[in-house]
């Protein structure tokens, strides 16, 4: 069973030369670059990890159960059963959908949905904005907006559980 995202609702605004999003403010003049980022599982990791742990399972589950008698084999099952929770969790977490602004050299993820047509929306309304810092005034409401633990990064680098609250860069737990 995958525990489904916890969506919040975030309000992205431009008004007067300035975007908001949420409590953020970027001046529409100081943006450089407004861009959308992708994240996703690595499934083919998560799949290898998986088979490993399982394997190394079977070698000392074995001893285990046969040592161990009922008992063994039941905590035998009851790892195992763990390890498949945790791939289908792993394999159930939904696409992030960035939106990215480069500000002054600097890049920032705004905010992050698991609709790819808020973000869409969001880069194109913004860019229009930035070509008419003055006479644009948009309110949208990024109703698809992810908060919490939502990503398991899996491989070389990984750092883990990121945490998010819905806008803002995402932050190494």
């Amino acid at each position: 069973m995958t525990v489904a995202p916890q969506h919040s609702a975030v309000q992205v605004r431009v008004n007067e030369g300035v975007l908001w999003v949420a409590g953020e403010a970027y001046p529409l003049r100081n943006i450089s670059h407004v861009g959308q980022r992708r994240l996703e599982v690595d499934k083919k990791a998560a799949w290898k990890k998986f088979i490993v742990r399982t394997l190394i399972l079977l070698v000392f589950g074995s001893f285990m159960a046969a040592g161990g008698g009922t008992p063994g084999t039941l905590i035998w099952l009851a790892v195992e059963a763990l390890l498949v929770w945790r791939l289908v969790n792993a394999l159930g977490k939904p696409t992030l959908y960035g939106l990215v602004l480069n500000t002054s050299g600097t890049q920032r993820d705004a905010v992050w949905s698991t609709d790819p047509a808020e973000i869409e929306h969001l880069v194109i309304e913004i860019t229009k904005a930035i070509g008419h810092p003055d006479i644009a005034q948009v309110t949208y409401n990024v109703q698809h907006a992810v908060q919490g633990d939502l990503i398991q990064q899996y491989g070389a680098g990984s750092v883990g559980k990121a945490t998010h609250n819905g806008s803002g860069n995402i932050v190494a737990s």
